[in-house]
């Protein structure tokens, strides 16, 4: 029995030594199917900020940006939304054959400042800014970031109007439908920025089941000079896509880092990818 208790403590430990890598902070959207048969086809999307990829254990991401494009490329409404500590979530009717593209679109702002000879950092929305920074301040540093979510859902035989760029912040443009991934496949995809291709950037790729697993497993891929990178999916499962332009600042030799730039961008998709 002791030498049992042991060599579990030695696997905790073993587990707590690359589990670090894993404990990040990531927003993500998950929906209960991507493919969806039923005559009356519903599906529900969960929204969540977590540690562990696809876990609700942090707290409910605002879904305030949601945008919902049928498969006919119209917005629509979802029939019911929810808010609670750990997960937001939202059931949308599919009342169309075809695939839908579900996003979340936020911005946020951060500025540093001097008042009366003392750094202060702020953060919240561009529309409170003006409001919350005191007139008298001076030395105004401004940094905004434009984070997107996606994720994608076929009810019947998947379309493709809803695969067209949006030309609008950083997104990843599926050149191979996104509802038809399926293990040990390539799939290929482009990376944009205002429509435009973003070259020598690393997009991360990690499947879900990092707490089973106890390690990130985490996929690298850079695009090339089209923007485009290819991927070929390890096995079935949920994937969760990251891609930030540009890189953030690293440290410097002194130990501070370089101020972040004017502009950020984040992208983040979630995607299914079946057995063969």
């Amino acid at each position: 029995m002791r030498k049992t208790v042991i060599n579990k403590t030695l696997l905790a430990v073993a587990l707590l030594a690359v589990l670090p890598q894993a404990q990040a902070h990531r927003q993500w959207l998950l929906p209960s199917s991507t493919q969806i048969e039923a005559k009356e086809a519903w599906v529900t999307i969960d929204g969540a900020v977590s540690e562990s990829l696809f876990e609700f254990d942090t707290n409910a991401l605002a879904l305030d940006g949601l945008q919902i494009i049928a498969p006919d490329g119209t917005f629509i409404n979802p029939e019911n939304s929810y808010k609670g500590k750990f997960r937001s979530s939202i059931d949308i009717k599919l009342l169309q054959k075809g695939t839908y593209k579900i996003s979340n679109v936020s911005q946020n702002v951060m500025a540093s400042y001097l008042l009366n000879g003392e750094q202060k950092r702020w953060r919240g929305t561009e529309d409170n800014m003006a409001k919350e920074i005191p007139a008298e301040a001076t030395d105004i540093k401004v940094s905004r970031t434009f984070a997107r979510l996606d994720t994608f859902v076929s009810s019947g035989k998947p379309t493709d109007t809803v695969l067209k760029a949006a030309n609008q912040g950083l997104e990843l443009v599926p050149i191979t439908h996104p509802n038809e991934l399926f293990a040990q496949e390539k799939a290929t995809f482009t990376l944009l920025l205002d429509g435009q291709p973003v070259a020598n950037t690393v997009v991360s790729i990690i499947a879900g089941g990092v707490r089973y697993r106890g390690v990130l497993s985490e996929i690298s891929v850079t695009t090339d000079a089209k923007g485009q990178l290819n991927v070929t999916w390890p096995y079935a499962g949920m994937y969760w896509l990251k891609a930030s332009y540009p890189k953030a600042p690293e440290m410097q030799a002194d130990g501070t880092r370089a101020p972040m730039p004017e502009k950020r961008y984040n992208y983040a998709a979630t995607l299914e990818v079946l057995p063969q």
